[in-house]
């Protein structure tokens, strides 16, 4: 099996192998309702995806897992990126990640502040200030940093396009962000945080490893860095405020 090493097989439209990465016209020929054969990949002669014929939990699991394959079917296969339409995906994943941001950083204001219930009206509107401030500096600031090491890192030679297919995989990659709802429920240990903020790291650099085939390590530096500038800038936010 050979890695994926033409630009054309980078950029180009179509499905993708979740094996080798290489692009493959159909994933699988449908002879009738509930009869289908899966097409092997020309390049790896494997089956090119035998997540179509999984349930969700096996996929979610292998997510969870952060198998490349896994990820190769969810943004290629399932999502498609460079068909769908970015622009909406977009914005509705940045909604809910900057919602669970916001949680986040009202667990953290709440740890360090009481609980009291007769808070003034001026103080609960300050506080939600503090963390749409907080929050939208923060994610200004990954941001940027992911743009600029990308930019570095691939040389300056990435079509704004791509970057915006890279901003939807990390977006999308970090869905462990959900177990924040779980934290509406039950109580957790006040560490949780820093675990799931440990898994959307680790996830994130599978997804951009995947997505740009860059080496694991420059994904991981990269990824760290990110979060590292927000993690920062959040805290000496939730200080100066």
């Amino acid at each position: 099996m050979s890695p994926v090493t033409d630009a054309s097989d980078l950029n180009g439209d179509g499905f993708r192998c979740v094996n080798c990465g290489r692009r493959i016209e159909k994933l699988f020929v449908e002879y009738s309702p509930g009869n289908i054969r899966l097409m092997k990949c020309d390049n790896c002669k494997a089956v090119a995806d035998p997540y179509i014929e999984c349930e969700f939990m096996i996929i979610f699991i292998d997510l969870i897992l952060h198998k490349p394959k896994a990820f190769r079917h969810l943004l290629y296969n399932v999502l498609n990126l460079e068909k769908i339409d970015i622009k909406g995906i977009s914005l509705k994943s940045g909604l809910m990640n900057f919602i669970l941001d916001a949680y986040r950083v009202s667990l953290l204001i709440r740890s360090k502040g009481s609980r009291d219930s007769s808070r003034s009206s001026l103080e609960f509107t300050w506080t939600c200030l503090k963390v749409f401030l907080n929050v939208l500096i923060g994610n200004l600031i990954f941001v940027t940093v992911l743009w600029i090491g990308i930019r570095v890192l691939l040389r300056l030679n990435y079509h704004i396009c791509r970057y915006r297919e890279i901003l939807l995989a990390v977006l999308v990659s970090s869905y462990f962000k959900m177990f924040f709802l779980a934290m509406m429920v039950w109580d957790f240990p006040f560490a949780s945080i820093f675990i799931v903020d440990v898994f959307v790291l680790t996830s994130n650099t599978v997804a951009l490893r995947v997505l740009t085939q860059l080496r694991t390590s420059a994904c991981t530096v990269l990824c760290l860095c990110a979060h590292s500038a927000k993690f920062l800038a959040s805290h000496w936010l939730l200080n100066l405020l």
